[in-house]
């Protein structure tokens, strides 16, 4: 029968029909439509979708298998495909999310576990040296001292919110890494936030400031098909981040310190901050040494706290001698000469 399945990629976005389809066999699987994702690999026999890959960018999404028609053989070359078409638009290190429960088969195709959530989720990829690879390159970056600090921001834009905590954690460490979060979701660019970010700190001797890597977790990209309950959802991505930082990233830099701004008004925030408690210091959570995360006030500009969210209101009403008043001079010499960009 499996001689008869036809496999294919499909664009959900561009068919009724196939959207449909995709959507009702991710519900049969318990799983939900990842919005991120429009481009699936997927298996037809008989015209009707039996099975379905999702690809978004390195990261595979929303694998399920009518359970019809499970077998071994159909997951297997359901993934082969979807592996060959994510290398063939240039994608070659590839990750996924997934349930525990299915690390065994994911293993199968070529998947290795990089953390588990138990109970609730695990980060894959398809490599066995991928993460490690990643710590030999920070490696080389370590530097001397016994309190090594570190910040892991978006900075979207930097404003001087932002330099302030830098300032303050490396007035704190003999020195400090920076990260600056790799996504899709900002207004800003991954490279003008990081260029902004270098600007801004570049007077500051003892900083390193990282281009991020996909080991550094975007909310904005953290898939949640497979969790329903919010909870669950944000459990699974704090302590993913988390993990990853405290099992990986912190041991290759020796860092023992993470500052992070305090966060008066957004509760997702707020609790991220809180949990960086509990997976960062807990004894009990890992086998790597604990890290202390230090939070420190926020700055204010009169009565308002500075914050990048406020300097994007400001710019989209044109309020501009504002939002001169919210960030560095490096940063206002960028938007002063692409303001157009941020017209609405």
């Amino acid at each position: 029968m499996y001689d008869l399945v036809d496999y294919t990629v499909i664009d959900i976005s561009q068919s009724k029909q196939d959207y449909q389809g995709v959507e009702q066999l991710l519900s049969r699987a318990d799983l939900k439509l990842d919005s991120q994702v429009t481009i699936f690999v997927v298996a037809k026999f008989n015209t009707t979708i039996i099975a379905c890959a999702g690809i978004d960018r390195d990261i595979i999404k929303c694998v399920a298998v009518d359970p019809d028609y499970r077998g071994n053989q159909l997951n297997l070359t359901l993934m082969d495909h979807t592996i060959k078409y994510a290398n063939e638009n240039g994608y070659f290190h590839l990750f996924l999310y997934t349930k525990p429960e299915n690390i065994d088969f994911f293993k199968g195709c070529g998947f290795y576990p990089i953390v588990e959530i138990t109970d609730l989720a695990v980060l894959m990829e398809n490599t066995p040296v991928g993460i490690r690879q990643y710590c030999k390159k920070l490696n080389t970056q370590q530097k001397e001292g016994e309190k090594i600090g570190s910040i892991v921001m978006n900075a979207n834009p930097f404003t001087k919110g932002h330099q302030y905590l830098i300032q303050y954690a490396a007035s704190q460490c003999d020195w400090l890494h920076v990260f600056v979060v790799n996504e899709n979701a900002s207004l800003f660019s991954f490279e003008t936030r990081l260029q902004l970010v270098k600007d801004g700190s570049k007077h500051i001797k003892n900083v390193t400031v990282h281009a991020s890597s996909p080991y550094i977790i975007s909310r904005a990209t953290f898939p949640t098909y497979f969790l329903k309950d919010k909870a669950k959802i944000d459990r699974a991505y704090m302590g993913i981040d988390l993990l990853i930082f405290r099992n990986y990233i912190a041991p290759a830099l020796n860092i023992t310190y993470r500052f992070v701004g305090t966060e008066p008004y957004d509760e997702v925030t707020k609790a991220y901050n809180e949990a960086m408690s509990y997976w960062l210091e807990d004894k009990a959570i890992s086998v790597q040494s604990a890290i202390t995360v230090v939070e420190v006030p926020r700055i204010t500009e009169g009565d308002t706290i500075v914050s990048a969210s406020l300097v994007r209101k400001l710019l989209a009403s044109e309020q501009y001698e504002q939002v001169k008043k919210l960030v560095p001079p490096t940063t206002w010499n960028y938007l002063s000469a692409n303001l157009d960009k941020f017209k609405i």
